[in-house]
C-alpha cells in the first residue's frame, strides 16, 4: 500500500521571498520523514497552483493536503475541498486541518519572538504587550481560533497580554490592537508574526510594530512538526470524504 502524498498548500505571494521559505519549511519536513512523498501546491499567484501539483499526481494514489494556513477560512472550508473533488476521479485526496490554533504554533511564535529581542520578566510582565498579527476572515470560526492562539502564547508569556489582529477581513487591525494595547499602559509592544512565509500582510504588520517584529514563522521546526502531526490526523480519515477536515477544525491536540 502506498504512501498517501503530503500535499502542502501555500496561499501565494508575489513577496520573492515567499517561495524560498516555504520550501525550506518543506525541506525540514522531508528530513523529519525520511521516505514522505512531499509536493508544493499554491492557491494563487505562485507556481506551481494546487491544481497542477494534483494532476500530475500518478493515478490511483492518495493525497493529503495540508494548508499551510492557520485558521478555517475560505481557501479551508471552500478551495481545498473543491480541488480534492476535481481530482477524486483519478486520485484519493483528504483534507486536513488548518495548522492553528495549536501548542506547537505558540511554540513557534513565542520562539520568533525571542530571536527577534522578546525577554521574560518582571519588567515584561508589567510593561510589556503583543500583537498576535494574523492574515484574517470573516469566518467566525477562524477569528474564534485565533484568541485560542492567542491565549495559548500569552500563557507561554507569562500572563503578558496578548491582543489578536488582522490584516484584512476582521478587526481590530494591527494598527487598533496596538493602540489598545498602549491604552492599557502597556509601553513596550511587539507584533508576533502568525504568517507561513514573508509577504505583504506580514510586511504591513511588522511596519505598526512600536518596538520589536517577529519574523514569519518560515522553517521553524514546532511548524515542521505541526505540518507532519495535520498530515498524520488526516492520513487516518476516509479518502471518500474529501472535505473532512471539518471534523478536525475545532482540535488543539
Amino acid at each position: 500500500m502506498s504512501i498517501p502524498t503530503l500535499v502542502a498548500v501555500a496561499h501565494g505571494s508575489r513577496d520573492p521571498r515567499a517561495l524560498p521559505a516555504v520550501a525550506a519549511l518543506l525541506d525540514r519536513v522531508r528530513a523529519l520523514r525520511p521516505g514522505l512523498p512531499v509536493r508544493l501546491g499554491h492557491v494563487e499567484l505562485n507556481a506551481p497552483l494546487l491544481t497542477d501539483t494534483l494532476d500530475a499526481l500518478p493515478a490511483g494514489g492518495d493525497a493529503v493536503l495540508v494548508p499551510l494556513l492557520f485558521g478555517p477560512g475560505h481557501h479551508v472550508k471552500h478551495d481545498l475541498p473543491r480541488a480534492a473533488l476535481a481530482a477524486a476521479p483519478r486520485t484519493r485526496v483528504r483534507v486536513a486541518a488548518p495548522l492553528g490554533p495549536h501548542p506547537l504554533l505558540a511554540e513557534a511564535l513565542h520562539d520568533r519572538l525571542t530571536e527577534a529581542g522578546w525577554r521574560p520578566g518582571p519588567r515584561a510582565r508589567r510593561t510589556a504587550g503583543v500583537v498576535l498579527a494574523a492574515a484574517g476572515s470573516r469566518d467566525p470560526e477562524s477569528t474564534a481560533g485565533t484568541r485560542r492562539l492567542a491565549a495559548l502564547l500569552g500563557e507561554r508569556l507569562d500572563g503578558v497580554p496578548v491582543v489578536p489582529a488582522y490584516a484584512s477581513a476582521a478587526s481590530p487591525t494591527v494598527p487598533e490592537a496596538v493602540r489598545e494595547l498602549a491604552a492599557r499602559g502597556r509601553t513596550r509592544i511587539a507584533v508576533a508574526s502568525c504568517f507561513a512565509a514573508p509577504g505583504l500582510f506580514a510586511t504591513r504588520s511588522a511596519a505598526a510594530a512600536p518596538w520589536i517584529a517577529a519574523a514569519p514563522l518560515g522553517a521553524h521546526p514546532a511548524l515542521a512538526r505541526l505540518v507532519l502531526h495535520r498530515y498524520d490526523q488526516a492520513a487516518g480519515q476516509d479518502p471518500a470524504r474529501p472535505a473532512t477536515a471539518r471534523a478536525a477544525l475545532h482540535t488543539t491536540a
